[in-house]
């Protein structure tokens, strides 16, 4: 039996003290959250702060974990934890990941990622209250598969 390759991502909701949320727009996803790859021996939080930063040019603190994503379809199939995190400084810088960078209220925001798994993480993480949700979702169409709260 092969063992399957999984990538590791992070996604992070960034809210400042407005509630507004931080979305970058990546050159062929369009508008997004802030997310990338752990990289080899990267914890978690290392790495969400990271692409928050070079993504968008912010400093922030995560507060907690708000879901875990399984992307069940190969190339590669992934593991996507979702963070929630506050501002802490920096400044809009954008990158070769990021060709905008913008604070949108979370009801313009929930309207601007093109993408339908962008668009329901988002709306995930943001509804996401108490503990931590778990979806499962296949891409090619798209189409979720499980939700669940843990």
């Amino acid at each position: 039996m092969t063992r399957p390759l999984h990538a590791v991502v992070v996604s992070v909701l960034v809210q400042d003290d407005e509630q507004r949320v931080l979305l970058i727009k990546h050159p062929q996803r369009g508008w997004e959250l802030p997310q990338g790859h752990v990289e080899q021996g990267e914890d978690l939080v290392t790495a969400a702060c990271r692409e928050v930063l070079e993504e968008s040019g912010y400093e922030i603190e995560i507060s907690r974990v708000l879901a875990v994503f399984s992307k069940t379809t190969p190339e590669p199939s992934a593991v996507i934890f979702g963070f929630a995190a506050q501002l802490t400084g920096g400044e809009a810088t954008t990158s070769e990941e990021s060709l905008e960078v913008g604070w949108f209220a979370a009801s313009e925001a929930l309207e601007m990622p093109v993408h339908p798994i962008n668009r329901d993480r988002l709306r995930q993480l943001l509804n996401q209250q108490e503990g931590v949700g778990y979806f499962s979702y296949r891409m090619s169409p798209f189409k979720q598969l499980l939700a669940a709260d843990l």
